[in-house]
């Protein structure tokens, strides 16, 4: 399939999920990850994540987020939307950061550059899709902000996919600037891509 035809599909089984099936799934990602997470090499790791568009159903960050703050020497990371040049900044975010929806509804912390947190600190990604596929492909909402933010982080830098939904087998019509994902949690299982 196409990512216009997954888009649209992928929406349309976001908002058929009942509330509570939805929720129990990002339990399930939550659980999956963390446990993915503390078996990792990582030191004093920087953690960007997406934080969820409630109106897109999207998977529920913000347990993931208030565990990570609890864990010592992790910093976290979110992004503030350009919609000027399609680019994203990065503020370190903390407990009591006020946090402001975009027009998109995406919840963004102040534009404050004393916590402006440089892409080649970032460790790993958290990254939002609305489907993926079984060699790592992702299909998002078509801006391209984060394919150009992942184009920029370092080469170990982990780019991990939270899906509520299992992978497609194949995205048609995948090109050269689509940026791969290294894993992906889903309720069900968790993927890891080969870089090749």
């Amino acid at each position: 399939m196409t990512k216009s035809d997954l888009r649209r599909l992928y929406r349309q089984r976001r908002r058929d999920l009942p509330e509570a099936d939805r929720q129990a799934r990002c339990n399930a990602i939550e659980q999956s990850f963390f446990r993915w997470f503390t078996g990792q090499n990582f030191t004093n790791p920087v953690v960007h994540t997406f934080l969820p568009i409630e109106k897109q159903k999207e998977v529920n960050t913000w347990p993931i987020v208030r565990r990570l703050w609890q864990m010592p020497g992790v910093r976290i990371a979110a992004s503030v939307t350009n919609p000027q040049d399609g680019t994203l900044t990065h503020y370190e975010i903390f407990p009591d950061t006020p946090f402001i929806p975009n027009p998109y509804g995406i919840p963004e912390p102040p534009d404050n550059s004393l916590f402006i947190i440089h892409y080649s600190l970032i460790s790993l990604v958290l990254v939002p899709l609305l489907a993926f596929d079984q060699r790592g492909h992702r299909v998002g909402y078509g801006g391209g902000y984060y394919d150009r933010f992942l184009d920029q982080c370092r080469p170990d830098c982990v780019k991990m996919g939270l899906s509520l939904f299992e992978p497609v087998a194949k995205i048609d019509d995948v090109y050269e600037g689509d940026i791969r994902l290294d894993g992906c949690v889903t309720p069900g299982q968790f993927y890891s891509f080969p870089k090749n």
